[in-house]
């Protein structure tokens, strides 16, 4: 469907996304120049569902504001997702090391391993004893629960219900026992490898 915009209501929406950027950026605690690809992604969404307006029911800014806040806190989930599967904020190698002059690529060793490029706090002996911890953990399990682990490690929900005709619901029902039987053994939501003994 082909919508008529007027100049006005341009403005209108350019002016509603730069200010969600901004919001957004601020929010994300990210570098200013982040700013305006944060723009372009919100502008991108909203022009998408624009001709779901129906100016009967409000103005173009008030639709925009709503489309515009829904898109930024999908943004910031994704975002914070990544952060938490990075084990953390990425630091950039330019960045200063303790209020000198010397940077941080320029003292990490490439022997410290990628999670010490990214900024993370893990070593090899601290995801060594995470892997030791989780197969005494996964031996544990019963048989049916390993097999849903292993398949839960090689693809997504809904593949799984495909390949073994499995319904949804009970899917989900024996993730939700597994999440069990792993938090009992001290594998819950906010475990950091120190917890597993």
């Amino acid at each position: 469907m082909r919508i008529e915009l007027s100049p006005d209501d341009i403005e209108t929406i350019i002016h509603e996304a730069d200010a969600a950027a901004r919001r957004l950026r601020r929010k994300l605690n990210l570098p200013h120049c982040d700013r305006e690809d944060l723009g372009q992604d919100l502008l991108v969404d909203l022009l998408r569902r624009l001709p779901a307006h129906d100016p009967a029911r409000g103005t173009i800014g008030a639709f925009a504001n709503i489309i515009l806040r829904n898109q930024s806190s999908r943004i910031a989930n994704r975002h914070h997702r990544q952060l938490r599967a990075q084990g953390g904020t990425v630091i950039s190698l330019d960045a200063p090391i303790s209020g000198g002059t010397e940077r941080l690529g320029c003292v990490l060793a490439e022997a410290d391993g990628l999670a010490a490029w990214q900024g993370q706090d893990r070593s090899a002996v601290d995801d060594a004893e995470t892997h030791h911890d989780l197969a005494r953990a996964l031996g544990g399990l019963p048989d049916d629960m390993r097999g849903l682990c292993a398949a839960l490690g090689t693809c997504a929900g809904p593949e799984i219900v495909s390949r073994t005709g499995i319904s949804r619901s009970a899917l989900y029902r024996h993730i939700a026992r597994l999440r069990l039987d792993l938090a009992m053994r001290g594998f819950g939501a906010g475990w950091d490898g120190s917890k597993a003994a």
